[in-house]
């Protein structure tokens, strides 16, 4: 029997007719070119697709006007430069808190810290703390309650030691800050600009301040057990001063320890 003849193999690629196809789009792409570049635009006709576009599609304010200044395409590109201005303008209008929501909130935290003022005024009046060791007063945007102590009670001159004289009255102050364990408690520790001397042991006002506001961290922590998780110091040396230091009263008002206890509504 006779063998039958191997079929040939079909021919690798694409099959003939497809270039000649592609070709034919290319003549039919380059004719309808220039069947537009050579167009004129009915004026009339033009007006009209603009407007019915511009009051149906049209998403950008005052886009209207905008197209009825200059043509289709130059508005489009125009509103893509332009597009970061509108997403800002958006965000900005979105991201602003309610007027009323504001002071809504300032309401809620001014009754939050009036209450801890009040509380911790009876209980220093208790105690028998007069105003002339401790001053209480409220921050003004009501975050938190500050008792601001003379530092010439808590410290010898130079020094970030306890005076043995101050700690009963920095106990009874623990007492009263047990009371709000849970809140933030922040003591910070000031100076006058009064240069320090090398005798002293301190580098400078900041190194002492901050050892001043540590050393009564310690002392609350370890004799009255404030929770150390919710209590931080921090030194800020003569750099936030409430009085002149061209005056020995005024560097006297300076050289204290604040004291500041957040409630629960409080942003720090």
């Amino acid at each position: 029997m006779a063998k039958k003849k191997r079929e040939e193999a079909a021919p690798a690629g694409s099959p003939a007719w497809m270039a000649t196809f592609s070709d034919l789009m290319n003549l039919l792409l380059c004719f309808f070119v220039l069947l537009y570049s050579m167009s004129s635009i009915d004026q009339e006709k033009y007006d009209a697709i603009r407007a019915s576009l511009s009051n149906s599609i049209n998403v950008f304010n005052g886009g209207t006007f905008i197209l009825q200044e200059t043509s289709l395409i130059e508005t489009g590109i125009e509103q893509l430069e332009n597009l970061d201005d509108y997403s800002e303008e958006g965000s900005e209008v979105s991201n602003t808190p309610d007027k009323d929501y504001l002071s809504e909130l300032l309401e809620v935290k001014e009754e939050h810290a009036t209450g801890v003022y009040d509380e911790i005024s009876e209980m220093f009046d208790q105690e028998g703390i007069s105003s002339d060791i401790v001053n209480i007063s409220i921050d003004p945007d009501y975050n938190y309650v500050e008792l601001t102590i003379n530092g010439s009670i808590l410290y010898e001159s130079g020094s970030a030691d306890i005076k043995a004289a101050a700690k009963p009255i920095l106990s009874k102050i623990g007492d009263i800050l047990k009371t709000y364990d849970d809140y933030m408690i922040e003591i910070e520790g000031h100076t006058d600009n009064i240069p320090i001397t090398s005798k002293k042991g301190y580098e400078d006002n900041m190194w002492l301040s901050s050892a001043r506001a540590l050393n009564a961290a310690k002392f609350l922590i370890k004799e009255k057990g404030i929770n150390p998780s919710t209590l931080k110091s921090s030194g800020r040396g003569e750099y936030e001063p409430i009085a002149s230091n061209k005056t020995p009263e005024g560097r006297q008002k300076n050289r204290r320890v604040e004291i500041k206890i957040y409630h629960a509504l409080s942003s720090y």
